[in-house]
Parts: C-alpha cells; structure tokens; sequence
C-alpha cells in the first residue's frame, strides 16, 4: 500500500505491504469501497486483504495453475478470476466458487477477467491466449459473444463505466474497441499509427 503524493521527486510511501502468497502475484484489485483488496497469485490462490489491519481475511484455492486476474463486482459482492488453467471462477466473497465456467471457455491461458460496472447488464468479459475476447451472461455463466479479430494472444480487456463497450489488447499490438450491446468490432487502433 502507498500514500500518493504530489512531490515531484518522491511520488508516493510505502505505508504497508502485504505478505501471503508463496509466489508472484499478478493481479491486484481494490474494492469501491477501499476496505479491501484482492490479488492473484502464481502460487494459484487468491487472497482478500483487509486494509485496515493488513492480513487475509479470506484465502481461494480452486485453480489448479497461476491465476493471472482478479476482479471485484461493482457491488464488491463477488469475484471473479482467471487462470493458467483456462477456466473462469466465480466466487462469493467468503472463498466460495460458486461457478467454474468450462462449457466454451478458452482455449488457453485467461490473461483478464473483468465485471461490467453496470450492474442493469450483469456480464464478465474474458480475454486470453486463444486470441478471443469472450463476454458471459453474469446470471447463468453462459457465453453470450466470442469477439474475433486478434492475430496474437491477449493480455488485457476493460469496459467502460455504462457497460457498452469493451477494450482488448495484446501482443498484435492493436487495441480493439467492441460494441456489448449489439455484439461487435467497432474499430482497431494500431500501435503502427501512431
């Protein structure tokens, strides 16, 4: 944890860190609230930190390889992460899995995992090494739309505060902009064009 600071040769201070996992940890997330954070490890758990104190106040054990991404939902009622292990779980904030998505998941590795922030169009959107964006019905874990058009795996995928659209980049060095509505490829900016 660091205090932010507007000093321009000392940008922040360490104030706590926060120790537990057994390997890197790849993903760091905080909640809206600010109470709590949630990171992901190569050790292939997850932890919840409480702030306040600095300890894990609840440890995930599911994956069976590196998890590589952790989300909070909106209402920080639920997570979800992704993995080496090509799988998505989803999970109460008590350590629970409620769901694994497997039925037309990736292919490979899950690189990303994020929730819309629109809680009136319930989706998590995937991005991974098979090259695919991939958007779930949130209510059922059903895929809803494979976006198609990356030519190298993908590293990260975020959606934009209404829930209507999706970015995805990666190692094509093009970042795609999606529609979530209407399910489509708005438009590609090339790291070329610039």
């Amino acid at each position: 944890m660091w205090k932010l600071t507007r000093d321009e040769t000392n940008y922040g201070i360490p104030q706590r860190a926060l120790r537990g996992h057994s390997h890197f940890v790849s993903d760091v997330v905080i909640s809206s609230d600010g109470q709590f954070a949630l990171s992901g490890s190569w050790d292939g758990t997850l932890r919840l930190w409480d702030l306040t104190t600095g300890t894990t106040t609840r440890r995930f054990v599911g994956h069976t390889k590196d998890v590589l991404s952790v989300a909070f939902s909106s209402d920080n009622r639920q997570i979800v992460s992704g993995s080496r292990d090509k799988t998505i779980k989803l999970w109460n904030t008590l350590g629970v899995c409620k769901y694994t998505v497997q039925d037309e998941s990736h292919s490979e590795w899950v690189s990303c995992v994020r929730f819309s922030p629109n809680s009136s169009n319930p989706i998590i959107v995937s991005c991974g090494w098979d090259k695919l964006v991939k958007v779930w019905n949130l209510a059922n874990c059903k895929l809803k739309t494979n976006h198609i058009g990356h030519t190298g795996y993908l590293n990260t995928v975020t959606v934009s505060p209404d829930g209507s659209l999706c970015a995805s980049g990666g190692k094509d060095g093009q970042a795609m902009l999606w529609d979530l509505n209407e399910g489509k490829h708005l438009y590609t900016l090339d790291g070329g064009d610039i």
